[in-house]
């Protein structure tokens, strides 16, 4: 994880490397210190540095470290990495405050309070540089201990042949798997001549190895010619694997293995073992059994070898959604967490294992349903947790005790552990940050697709590359986590992206405790803030209540604190949340979304680090004029709050990317203007990196502040009357970018034009009109020919009289996969 931490420092360098502010500053100061003269030099070998220790560490991991020495370095790497950030953001901060003050215009003399302060940093680049080469020195002297920093998860992979659950649950004990076991024995056995591929999926701990194990004991005597398990580790080499595959056939036959040419013979190459392996396979019926494969080149490079060969078949379990696609649509198998009575079998099985009925005793009945609930259906954990309860004696007390600690308990049993950890240490570090900042989100709670995107984003997690933006780069990273088992997704949207995604209990779990052990950040109630540490980088204090937040202490100070979620907090939670504010000067997020608070404290516009403001559904009415100064604000979100205008000096936050805003006026949605849109503040098209505007009022100058804005990509607009359509729409037409689009009219019975309405993006996707309709209007450019992309339809409030939509629509809008006519709009 010290690679992660790594990447965010790296990252933060990179922005203070080119920020112009920042160069000024520092070239103006070094006219009167010398030391200043290298301080962007000397920045900038500190990246190199680091870069290179993230290639040493690149894949590791530092939970469960068999040597202690490494886990220490590691450890320490960690820290370095995080003071870099740190001192980064200090950099950047007080160049920016002396932007903001006119300093660049004052003449600054030796002893002045901005030289000091920038003397201060220069001597602090020095004091990391000396680190940076006293760790990789530790490194060096240390090698007997610490190098090579091998990858524990590797070594596990290599000796475990159907590890875990095998060990754990005899055939007696299978619970929930008949269809499944049914399902690929058919597959199996069927009378089909052709090479086949069957995948088992699903994410780590639900019994994919136990099924496939115990289908191949049963059927492997019908491949009497050759059959073989072979576990692939993550760290594979493909010409070790051809070798287990060579040695284990020749073993199913009872001959030796075939001799290779004598100069090869200690290394064979790919070529030399496929064609052994085709010789021995010629002809005959074989079953492959490649056990936990992590990418598809693992099969794929010696596809080849198998191809070709009457009624083979290669069985691949895998965790990887990319991994499963490899088979037929047909051929796929992926696994679902157990229902509660099959899971509550399982349990029982294991728990009462010494039992002859295996029953469990009656005044046991609710708390052991409770434990079973706590497990979600994953067979891992109830199988270790029944286990773990068979050693405990049969009454309520020693039980709840066990449930009241059931999570610690999961996440330091070492089955549990180390399949989940197998899954986490295999993301590369960018994405090992996506998955823990999920974690902090309380348990089930449905999260937002698009805001885990830019929440991202603003941490720095998903950073633009070539002519990818970040949001694109971070929309990568979620369906990575979804495909990886990671994230679960729990409803789509009519475009099938994702809406909600959550974070299964188990895998949070896990979560929790390496982003705490890792100092990424942790998840606590308010009343245990005052008492936690001060070092912490991201706080998660969801579910406060009125006492909790009385009893805190009012004075709550994190200064190394990047991130605050606090997710429907009281309204009596406003001091507390604005006693943080002061003593966290990098924040970079704050979400406060269904909080009661109803203001923002002035101090706010003093966290130059701010990227992203979550207000979504509080009561705050207006926003303090300080918010001008968050210079690097990128997500504003203002969405179902109190605000009717937006002050005018937001136009000052140049690098502001969505602004979400507008508010309910009938949260009972039965009126046709249900939510109204803020007002635009002039000067609107300053904003030249906003992509997402929902929801604007229309206006006179709006059209021509819109022409400056080309990276929308998602514009709501209401108010809109008939007066506005032809300059309004015109003006839409030209958006390159567009890909979502909101028009609502004023109210139900104003008439909207849409001749004007010819978009030349090729990206709309989703089109929402509200409001009455001219005769004929169906037949506008934007419904006959320029809607060609359209997925999206959605028409409500509009009068289209005799038209048959469907028969004038059909014909012009192929690609649409969702239609609602005259039906009141729901968001």
């Amino acid at each position: 994880m010290a690679e992660a931490a790594i990447l965010l420092a790296v990252s933060k360098i990179g922005a203070v490397i080119v920020n112009d502010a920042v160069s000024s500053v520092v070239e103006k100061l070094s006219r009167k210190a010398e030391n200043l003269q290298c301080l962007p030099g000397k920045v900038k070998r500190i990246e190199d540095e680091l870069m290179m220790i993230s290639g040493v560490l690149k894949g590791q991991g530092t939970t469960q470290l068999s040597n202690g020495a490494t886990k220490n370095w590691i450890s320490l790497v960690r820290k370095l990495a995080y003071r870099v950030e740190d001192l980064i953001d200090k950099y950047l901060y007080e160049a920016l405050k002396l932007k903001e003050q006119g300093f660049l215009r004052k003449y600054i003399v030796r002893g002045n309070h901005h030289y000091k302060v920038f003397t201060q940093i220069a001597k602090e680049v020095e004091e990391i540089e000396k680190d940076i080469k006293h760790v990789g020195e530790m490194r060096s002297n240390w090698t007997n201990i610490v190098q090579p920093i091998k990858n524990e998860h590797a070594d596990i992979d290599t000796h475990r042949s159907g590890r875990c659950f095998p060990e754990l649950i005899n055939d007696g004990d299978l619970v929930g798997i008949d269809e499944n076991r049914s399902k690929l024995t058919e597959w199996l056995t069927i009378d089909d001549k052709e090479h086949t591929l069957i995948t088992v999926s699903g994410m780590g701990g639900l019994g994919k190895t136990t099924l496939v194990k115990n289908v191949f004991d049963r059927e492997s005597a019908k491949f009497p010619d050759a059959h073989a398990w072979i576990v692939v580790s993550q760290a594979y080499d493909v010409v070790d694997l051809l070798g287990t595959v060579l040695s284990k056939i020749s073993h199913t036959q009872q001959q030796p293995q075939p001799q290779l040419p004598v100069n090869t013979r200690a290394r064979p190459d790919f070529y030399e073992l496929a064609e052994a392996i085709k010789k021995i396979l010629q002809d005959k019926k074989c079953l492959i059994v490649l056990d936990d494969v992590w990418d598809k080149e693992a099969y794929t490079k010696m596809q080849s070898t198998f191809q070709g060969l009457k009624g083979s078949r290669v069985v691949i379990t895998t965790r990887i959604d990319d991994v499963a696609a490899l088979a037929l649509e047909g051929r796929r198998l992926q696994l679902q967490p157990l229902d509660m009575e099959e899971s509550f079998n399982l349990f029982c099985r294991r728990a009462f294992h010494n039992k002859k009925d295996h029953k469990c005793p009656q005044v046991l009945d609710e708390i052991a349903r409770s434990v079973v609930k706590r497990c979600h259906g994953l067979p891992l954990a109830i199988v270790s947790t029944g286990s773990l309860l068979s050693t405990r004696q049969t009454n309520q007390h020693a039980w709840n005790h066990v449930y009241n600690h059931l999570r610690s308990k999961l996440h330091t049993n070492n089955h549990v552990q180390e399949i989940l950890q197998l899954s986490y240490h295999d993301m590369p570090g960018d994405l090992r940050n996506c998955f823990l900042y999920c974690s902090m989100f309380p348990e089930d709670y449905p999260i937002s697709g698009e805001s885990l995107v830019r929440l991202w984003v603003a941490e720095g997690f998903a950073v633009k590359t070539d002519d990818i933006t970040p949001e694109e780069v971070a929309e990568g990273n979620l369906m990575e986590l979804i495909g990886r088992n990671m994230l679960e997704v729990v409803e789509r949207d009519e475009l099938n992206r994702v809406r909600i995604c959550k974070m299964h209990d188990i895998v949070r779990d896990l979560a929790l405790v390496v982003a705490k052990e890792e100092r990424f950040g942790t998840a606590s109630d308010q009343g245990e803030m005052s008492r936690m540490d001060k070092e912490v980088r991201r706080l998660s204090a969801c579910g406060w209540t009125k006492s909790t937040v009385t009893a805190a202490s009012a004075a709550v100070e994190f200064p190394h604190l990047r991130t605050m979620i606090s997710l429907e907090a009281p309204e009596s939670s406003t001091n507390m949340i604005s006693s943080v504010l002061t003593g966290s000067s990098y924040l970079t997020v704050l979400e406060l979304q269904d909080s009661g608070i109803n203001q923002v404290p002035e101090t706010i516009g003093d966290l130059f680090n701010l990227r992203y403001i979550g207000l979504r559904r509080t009561k705050v009415r207006s926003l303090p004029k300080s918010i001008e100064k968050l210079s690097n604000l990128q997500t504003l979100d203002i969405k179902q709050t109190k605000i009717e205008k937006l002050p005018p000096a937001i136009v000052k936050i140049e690098k502001l990317r969505h602004l979400l805003a507008d508010r309910f006026a009938d949260e009972k949605r039965t009126d046709f203007r249900y939510f109204i849109g803020v007002e635009a503040p002039k000067g609107i098209s300053k904003l030249e990196e906003l992509q997402t505007l929902e929801t604007v009022q229309a206006s006179k100058d709006l059209p021509m502040q819109l022409k400056k804005m080309n990276k929308l990509q998602t514009l709501w607009i209401d108010n809109i009357s008939a007066a506005d359509c032809q300059n309004l729409f015109s003006t839409l037409s030209a958006m390159p970018l567009l890909s979502s689009l909101l028009l609502s009219a004023c109210n139900e019975n104003e008439i909207l034009c849409f001749e004007a309405l010819e978009p030349v993006s090729k990206g709309l996707r989703k089109l929402i009109v509200r409001g009455g309709w001219a005769d004929g209007i169906l037949k506008s450019p934007i419904f006959q020919g320029s809607g060609k992309q359209l997925k999206y339809l959605a028409l409500s409030w509009c009068n289209l009289g005799k038209e048959d939509p469907l028969q004038i629509l059909a014909s012009h809008v192929p690609a649409l996969t969702y239609l609602s006519l005259n039906t009141p709009w729901v968001d």
